[in-house]
């Protein structure tokens, strides 16, 4: 009896410190891996817009149509984006395997490679629509809606809770596990070796054992964050929408992984940009801020 009474008192005082929980996320959703137990909750049922982790629904949906990955694939003035103009270092010409395109789409967010893993689908953008639409009908998600494959789109919508559904879905594939955990890669591009990084900081640093992951940015979604990581010893699933800025999402995050921690586990980091990374960064925010 006294041993209920106890584990009561605990589960409530986690509970009311999750609660009390300052973070600049306009959407939050925590959840316990396996037993589906909500950890923290911040009007996790808002429909919003997703940006780039729409890029996990074009992953999966593409994956399932068991494409051949070492077709190559040439990048094409279609796949530019004319909406919001984001940034690319993929030129249009470039040829690279499917396996390299679904690479660059999901580690380094880019816009280019995920256009066109929605143009070179088996039969087309329209039948890369209609499989969306059946995998997220098959998925259960009642509040996601996806009209093209980058997330540049305001009108791709979901929610904290539909996200922590497609993140448990994305995390069968063991490709998408890979890509989203890489931290970075080296793909040849028209003959010339260049280097990409993974969006998310969080991934690679001290103290993160990151399983999943995916960023996402537009001025209408904020900063957006699908992660699962494993911390006090049980993995969890994170989703964070609609933060004002990198460093806010990346805080809420590490805030949420201290209190799943615990002190007796060593505090958790964010990776540090390296000086060729910090040039391209300024040199990039001169021009047309970067969907992600």
């Amino acid at each position: 009896m006294l041993k209920k009474i106890v584990a009561v008192l605990l589960s409530s005082f986690t509970a009311a410190t999750f609660a009390a929980v300052p973070l600049g996320s306009q959407s939050v959703l925590v959840v316990e891996d396996g037993t589906g137990k909500v950890l923290l909750e911040k009007n996790a049922d808002a429909q919003v817009p997703i940006a780039s982790l729409t890029k996990l629904m074009t992953a999966m949906v593409v994956l399932d149509s068991k494409p051949n990955m070492d077709e190559m694939i040439e990048i094409d003035r279609a796949d530019v984006d004319v909406l919001k103009h984001s940034a690319s270092r993929v030129p249009v010409g470039a040829e690279l395997s499917r396996a390299d395109v679904l690479q660059l789409a999901l580690m380094s967010s880019d816009n280019r490679a995920a256009a066109s893993l929605g143009r070179t689908y088996p039969g087309g953008l329209p039948a890369f629509r209609m499989a969306v639409r059946a995998k997220i009908k098959a998925l259960g998600l009642s509040q996601t809606v996806i009209e093209e494959p980058t997330g540049l789109s305001p009108h791709n919508m979901s929610t904290a809770s539909d996200l922590v559904k497609i993140a448990t879905a994305a995390s069968a594939y063991p490709d998408i596990r890979r890509i989203t955990t890489d931290t970075k890669d080296i793909i040849n591009i028209k003959g010339r070796k260049v280097e990409y990084h993974n969006t998310n900081r969080l991934v690679g640093a001290k103290g993160w054992d990151v399983g999943l992951s995916k960023t996402g940015y537009t001025e209408e979604a904020g900063r957006c964050l699908v992660m699962r990581f494993k911390s006090g010893g049980k993995n969890n699933t994170l989703v964070l929408l609609n933060a004002g800025a990198n460093s806010v999402r990346n805080m809420d995050a590490i805030k949420i992984r201290r209190l799943i921690a615990g002190p007796d586990e060593p505090r958790p980091k964010v990776m540090k940009a390296s000086a060729t990374t910090k040039k391209k960064a300024i040199k990039r925010s001169k021009r047309t801020r970067r969907a992600m």
